[in-house]
């Protein structure tokens, strides 16, 4: 009896929002692939979905991953921790069954797959046990930087890429030692990230970028930004190069 031929995994970073952003191989892994597995809140198809939806086959398997919980729960309690670890654990076995009959899987990642991405938590269940590939994306830091010309970081600068989610306490001392800082998951974070980038004598350099290279995008100088509420998906940008001319 011959065996069933395993499927392939391919991680496909769709980049930070603008589908022309969409590098040819991520669309030529969609036009091969059996299966678009994609992670959602519930009530939402996500991001990346929106993205890619020009480039779906009419008969691809599509295969929402759709998170228990999101920001409910506080991502350090154990309620949270368990939930989470129990859906990566259930997406997983999800995505396994139909690579072991055989299917291309495309799981779909805003940015780039092994950045911050969910698909991250898959690519270590699975990829030592079937065939493996990931697609790098266009991180939404570099979007960002790019839709707004600022350079970032020249000759010996180093950059920082901070979660708005650490304490007020670790995000004023990284920033500290930081020449240049991307400082993503702002949202709710932004009042916190404002005080440390104030204490650190940073806010005047701070650009608020939110809902980079998509169609409903803004940015702005933070320190001209009247008010402490950002979607999700915002970034703010430390630029270095303090000697530019």
């Amino acid at each position: 009896m011959t065996a069933q031929p395993k499927g392939r995994l391919i991680g496909v970073g769709t980049g930070p929002g603008d589908p022309e952003l969409l590098t040819l191989k991520a669309v030529r892994a969609l036009q091969e692939a059996d299966v678009v597995a994609h992670f959602a809140k519930r009530g939402s198809s996500g991001n990346a979905r929106a993205i890619v939806s020009g480039h779906l086959k009419p008969q691809i398997i599509e295969l929402p991953l759709l998170y228990p919980v999101t920001t409910e729960i506080n991502k350090d309690h154990a309620d949270y921790k368990s939930a989470i670890s129990a859906f990566y654990e259930e997406s997983a076995q999800a995505v396994a069954n139909h690579l072991k009959a055989g299917r291309i899987v495309a799981v779909l990642s805003e940015g780039d797959p092994l950045f911050y991405g969910s698909y991250m938590h898959l690519h270590v269940r699975l990829a030592s046990d079937f065939p493996t590939e990931v697609i790098p994306g266009i991180s939404a830091m570099s979007g960002c930087w790019s839709q707004t010309g600022l350079p970032i970081v020249q000759g010996d600068d180093v950059l920082n890429v901070l979660p708005g989610t650490l304490s007020e306490f670790d995000l004023t001392r990284r920033l500290a030692d930081a020449d240049a800082a991307v400082i993503m998951k702002v949202g709710r974070n932004l009042p916190k990230i404002r005080r440390a980038l104030e204490a650190t004598g940073k806010l005047d350099r701070a650009v608020y970028v939110e809902r980079g290279t998509m169609q409903n995008t803004a940015s702005m100088k933070l320190a001209a930004k009247t008010d402490d509420t950002a979607p999700y998906f915002s970034i703010v940008l430390v630029p270095g190069w303090e000697g530019r001319p």
